[in-house]
């Protein structure tokens, strides 16, 4: 199949808030009231998009770009307030559970403990022949089974990843795994449950979300972790020896940021196994995206052309090498699965010759990051006056920090390039200078973090890379979304030409 070219997004503005940073009682952001309440506040806001971080269930470390399945979604995004509505819990039922201490942070330890309690509470009163939940399991057998299964083998193994389990499980001998399924049925109907459960709360949000004229921008990770049900049943898609342990995986070499590089570690694909079998599990990756998203953003997109490949062991990313990627036969098949879905091209770092083709032949729009913007003169590609119309702009993504951060640490010589640039004159006005510059831009998507509209330091930062311990955590406490914040974002938007034209129309007096 050719490539098709996409056409570019239409002009808008949209705030990028992680589900998990969402304010609710229950220790974690969820699917329920607090969300609709945060969509009506971007519609009220002029704000046309909401983006979101990849929404599957975590593992080790919390990360979502790090999950147990590249299809599932996470069990903790379950809202138990609708499972009371639905008559699974009883009323007051989930408040009587420790869910953390801290209503401004994630406590992952505790909602670990205790989360599962409580869905399994509510398993435990559910209807087994609902025909909604025996449709949902039908129409997703190609992946929810095996995760089902992956996940009862995980819990019964305390929680050890796949490689470490005995070696007929590990290898998938089909009589291990027959045995396992008829041993672990009740377990796996528990995590159907939650899946079913997941999906029907996403979906009913989404569609709220449209309906009021925002779409979603989900993101997924272009690699999966090894510890997932992907890897562990589709392995021959992966570089794995005849053993199933990994031969080479997934980094980016050393640099001005990093002297050793970033070793990331996942495995990394067998393009010409994907490639030979048309990238069916490609195929079936985007077209479950799509049910999730209106736009979908594909991070390390550079990974697409040519990838870093590290020999599995490597203590660091040293020593790995460049090695070509499947280009525009895998965009060919990614268009085959989502029609006429929009996608971002997560192209930041260093973009090749080949990467920038590949992008203009798909129509992708890349990504401008206003926070990379100021330290090198005005020839830095990230100032706005470089932009091309066909890009997205970010004041800062989930990796940076937040714009009181970056500015209250910035050298003098950057500090005084930054003023002078957005025509201010102190720092105290540059992150809401930031806000207007990247709104005014030519890009046609401006999108900017709640913790940037909000003006919140560091303590607020929700991740900063190669560190384990204090990321994804940071949430968004009741009472912080103003009417006068929602006022100041809807005059921006309209300002600088982000409303629908529906929507100007209702500004005219």
């Amino acid at each position: 199949m050719k490539l098709k070219k996409q056409p570019p997004l239409p002009r808008r503005c949209g705030v990028l808030l992680p589900v998990a940073s969402l304010p609710s009682p229950w220790g974690i952001g969820s699917l329920g009231c607090a969300a609709r309440e945060f969509v009506d506040f971007l519609a009220s806001a002029g704000q046309t998009c909401w983006q979101v971080l990849p929404l599957g269930p975590t593992s080790y470390g919390d990360s979502p770009y790090q999950s147990f399945s590249a299809f599932a979604g996470n069990p903790y995004f379950i809202d138990p307030g609708v499972l009371e509505e639905e008559g699974l819990l009883l009323p007051g039922e989930a408040e009587g559970w420790d869910w953390g201490k801290d209503p401004a942070r994630v406590d992952y330890a505790v909602i670990y403990q205790n989360r599962f309690h409580l869905l399994r509470l509510a398993f435990s009163r559910s209807n087994r022949g609902d025909p909604e939940l025996m449709e949902f399991i039908d129409t997703r057998k190609g992946w929810l089974e095996d995760y089902c299964l992956y996940m009862a083998l995980k819990e019964r193994y305390g929680g050890r990843s796949w490689q470490q389990w005995p070696d007929p499980l590990r290898l998938r001998q089909p009589k291990a795994l027959a045995q396992a399924q008829k041993e672990l049925e009740e377990e796996m109907a528990f995590w159907a449950f939650c899946q079913y459960h997941f999906f029907r709360q996403w979906r009913r949000i989404k569609e709220y979300a449209n309906s009021r004229g925002i779409a979603v921008i989900g993101d997924i990770p272009i690699y999966v972790a090894m510890d997932s049900a992907d890897v562990w049943v589709h392995g021959e898609q992966f570089q794995l020896d005849e053993d199933r342990r990994p031969t080479h995986v997934a980094g980016v070499p050393p640099d001005l940021f990093s002297a050793t590089g970033q070793l990331w570690g996942n495995p990394l694909y067998r393009w010409d196994v994907m490639e030979a079998d048309g990238f069916s599990w490609w195929k079936a990756r985007m077209a479950a995206q799509g049910e999730l998203y209106d736009i979908i953003r594909i991070d390390h997109f550079i990974g697409i052309v040519n990838y870093y490949s590290i020999p599995a062991g490597n203590e660091t990313a040293i020593g790995g090498k460049w090695m070509s990627g499947p280009g525009d036969k895998l965009l060919a098949a990614i268009h085959e699965s989502l029609g006429e879905q929009r996608i971002i091209a997560e192209d930041l770092g260093v973009v090749t010759a080949p990467v920038r083709r590949l992008q203009q032949r798909s129509g992708y729009p890349g990504m401008k990051v206003l926070s990379f913007a100021f330290d090198s003169g005005s020839g830095n590609p990230y100032l706005p006056h470089c932009y091309e119309k066909n890009s997205v702009v970010y004041a800062g993504t989930h990796d940076n920090q937040t714009l009181v951060g970056l500015f209250g640490r910035m050298p003098r010589k950057a500090l005084a390039f930054a003023r002078d640039y957005l025509n201010v004159r102190t720092n105290k006005q540059l992150p809401r200078a930031v806000i207007r510059c990247a709104m005014a831009s030519v890009a046609d998507t401006a999108v900017i973090q709640m913790q940037d509209w909000l003006e919140l330091d560091d303590t607020a930062r929700t991740n900063t890379p190669s560190t384990l311990g204090e990321n994804w955590m940071w949430r968004l406490l009741p009472g912080q979304l103003t009417k006068d914040l929602a006022a100041e974002m809807k005059h921006l938007a309209l300002l600088y030409g982000r409303l629908a034209p529906e929507e100007e129309q209702k500004e005219e007096p």
